[in-house]
């Protein structure tokens, strides 16, 4: 359609880990403009609906996944951001523990999650073309994955994609991921068991890979991490 005034969407960068790979949440567009390519979930905002409740529904439609929590990421306006007009966005984000397969719906032609190293950077294609995403969602979602990863080290959110009890060996299996690289893991035991109410022993342990016994740890009660745990 053509738009004649302002219009507000939402878009949605979704990270899971998956098959121990850091992936995105894609639709493969039905409709016009770019009509095939990957493009991040999202839609417009109705005339009386709220920011929120939007995402959450965009979601829905075209994934049926329904994640818990979603927080506002930033807001886009470029003109010629999307070539049917004058379009804002609003992207939110949401690191998830390992997803179920979603269900395309509405405007998207699939859903999949994809490894995000399968992703073509921004600057490498145009939006819509072979290998690269639609609109301007190669900068959002560059943008969501620094967020990610910051947010790795100030705060405890590595363990949302964990289970409720789990090995120290595990969650640095979670920051290598995001981060990307190899840490030293008697320096990382060290600074995980340090940070305070980051977490706490369970008491039992459980046996992983085959290898001997490790102890298990839940989610302590610290909102922010001290000390923070700085990347490499």
């Amino acid at each position: 359609m053509t738009l004649n005034t302002v219009a507000v969407t939402v878009d949605l960068v979704l990270l899971t880990i998956r098959s121990a790979e850091l992936q995105v949440l894609l639709i493969r567009r039905a409709i016009p403009p770019f009509r095939g390519a990957w493009a991040l979930p999202g839609g417009f905002v109705l005339p009386d609906e709220d920011l929120d409740a939007a995402a959450a529904r965009e979601l829905s439609e075209e994934t049926g996944l329904r994640p818990g929590y979603l927080e506002q990421l930033a807001t886009y306006g470029t003109p010629g951001r999307d070539p049917r007009g004058r379009v804002i966005t609003v992207a939110y984000l949401a690191l998830l523990p390992d997803q179920p397969l979603p269900v395309a719906g509405s405007d998207a032609a699939v859903a999949s999650w994809l490894p995000v190293s399968s992703v073509s950077p921004a600057s490498s294609e145009s939006p819509g073309s072979s290998g690269a995403l639609a609109f301007d969602h190669a900068r959002i979602l560059a943008d969501g994955l620094e967020r990610a990863s910051a947010k790795l080290e100030y705060t405890p959110l590595a363990t949302a994609f964990c289970p409720p009890e789990f090995t120290i060996a595990e969650l640095r299996a979670v920051y290598e991921t995001v981060w990307r690289t190899r840490l030293d893991p008697r320096n990382f035991h060290r600074k995980v068991t340090g940070a305070e109410s980051f977490v706490e022993p369970t008491g039992a342990t459980a046996i992983r890979d085959r290898g001997r016994p490790a102890q298990l740890y839940r989610r302590g009660t610290a909102t922010l991490l001290h000390p923070p745990l700085l990347r490499p």
